[in-house]
């Protein structure tokens, strides 16, 4: 094989969007979605600030988010397992886009409301809650069974585009046009994703469906304790983001550590940067087929390079492995999605979508606490770099533990095999048919 050969193999493979009409509409429309919610991501704490001048105010709003994420992600995932996915897609994109224009309506005003901002941020979360086991459910539906890694890799993608472009379009918006702009660029990007979903092919669920329930929700978490494979999944991801979760630190590692607040914006895009870069190169990742131990590999990488910024006795060193530690993690994130997309039959798709986004939301929430009270008793630096090496101590453990996880081969599993046979019984000519 030549150089030139190899360098192909390892573009990002978009076959997925060559292929399936109605994966290059949730692509789209899950790029459109999260570019907007970026912009809005921005505005709010800003504008919080702006209305209060209390940094406790602006953190309350997560405290404001936090029951409504818990207690809607579970119950949309049932919601996912017994409605008609696509159309839930399209009424909670049309509740978030009517609820981000509150938003918009309130910041034009002389004199915008704070309490309205607390509420309307707690509606959004939930709605928002509400839509994305469905999404994550609906996607491995409209690809082919062996086109599943390719496909997380480029959501992945468009979701990084988003992470990216979308605070510096608000931090543009709120400097040179006014808060409430953000929130109507945010509107329009959620019309525009509504409107993509609702033009994909209906996806009725293959067998009966029960009502969503504490029941159906309880059947759910069982099921994800009982493999443990996705129980490794999940507790990589709580492991690294937990322990190793550095972005609340950024501002006092650029003023207390390196005393150059200019600078601040280098790391919050380094990580996301990083990931973009992986993503660019994850052709290889559809030729791997032992899962567990990528995941495993690509989250103690994350933790060692979180621990070695730590430690870099330069910005630009330290900037270079936050950016090592987000591709570390898109890597990660892309084959712990494979895992859930090949082996969860259909009617617990939406259930275990919502347990995957609590430990996806709730590990970044502890993190954070734990990172500040650490450096608070310790240092930044002390910080940064304890949670590195805990969060390798921690996903070696897991593996070391779970070793099923560890040896999970996709060619073998007894899951992967039952839902790929699934999926070829269901129409093994059409992509589209999942």
């Amino acid at each position: 094989m030549t150089w030139t050969e190899r360098l192909r193999g390892l573009r990002v493979d978009t076959t997925p969007l060559r292929t399936s009409r109605d994966f290059r509409l949730l692509f789209l429309a899950g790029t459109v979605f999260y570019l907007g919610a970026m912009v809005s991501y921005v505005a709010v704490p800003f504008q919080v600030y702006d209305l209060t001048g209390s940094n406790l105010a602006v953190g309350a709003i997560g405290l404001v988010e936090l029951v409504p994420l818990v207690v809607f992600g579970l119950y949309g995932g049932a919601l996912a397992d017994h409605v008609d996915r696509r159309r839930l897609l399209v009424w909670t994109g049309l509740a978030q886009a009517a609820a981000t224009a509150v938003l918009a309506l309130n910041a034009f005003r002389d004199e915008p409301s704070v309490v309205v901002v607390f509420v309307v941020a707690a509606v959004l979360v939930s709605t928002g809650s509400l839509q994305r086991p469905s999404r994550e459910a609906l996607m491995p539906r409209t690809v082919d069974h062996d086109q599943l890694t390719a496909a997380n890799a480029l959501f992945s993608l468009g979701m990084q585009v988003g992470l990216l472009v979308g605070p510096a379009i608000g931090g543009l918006l709120i400097a040179y046009a006014g808060i409430g702009w953000c929130f109507v660029v945010d509107v329009t990007g959620l019309l525009v994703a509504t409107a993509l979903y609702r033009a994909m092919r209906p996806y009725p669920h293959r067998a009966a469906t029960t009502p969503p329930s504490l029941a159906g929700i309880a059947e759910g978490m069982r099921y994800a304790i009982s493999r443990r494979d996705l129980l490794g999944t999940y507790l990589v991801d709580i492991a690294a983001m937990l322990l190793a979760f550095p972005v609340v630190l950024f501002p006092a590692l650029v003023d207390e550590v390196f005393d150059k607040p200019e600078l601040l914006g280098l790391l919050y895009s380094a990580e996301t940067v990083g990931a973009l870069v992986a993503t660019a190169l994850s052709g290889w990742t559809s030729r791997v087929h032992h899962h567990g131990r990528a995941i495993v590999i690509a989250a103690a990488a994350y933790g060692g390079c979180i621990a070695l910024a730590g430690l870099m006795p330069s910005f630009g060193l330290v900037v270079v492995f936050f950016a090592l530690a987000g591709a570390a993690d898109m890597i990660s994130g892309v084959f712990r999605g494979t895992v859930w997309s090949q082996t969860i039959p259909e009617s617990m798709r939406g259930r275990l979508a919502g347990i995957e986004m609590l430990s996806y939301s709730l590990g970044p929430l502890g993190g954070q606490v734990r990172a500040g009270v650490t450096a608070d008793l310790w240092s930044v630096r002390g910080a940064i770099t304890s949670g590195g090496v805990a969060c390798v101590a921690g996903v070696t453990l897991t593996a070391v533990w779970l070793r099923d996880f560890w040896s999970y081969d996709a060619r073998t599993d007894v899951h992967a095999v039952a839902e790929r046979q699934v999926r070829q019984a269901d129409d093994p000519r059409t992509p589209s048919a999942g």
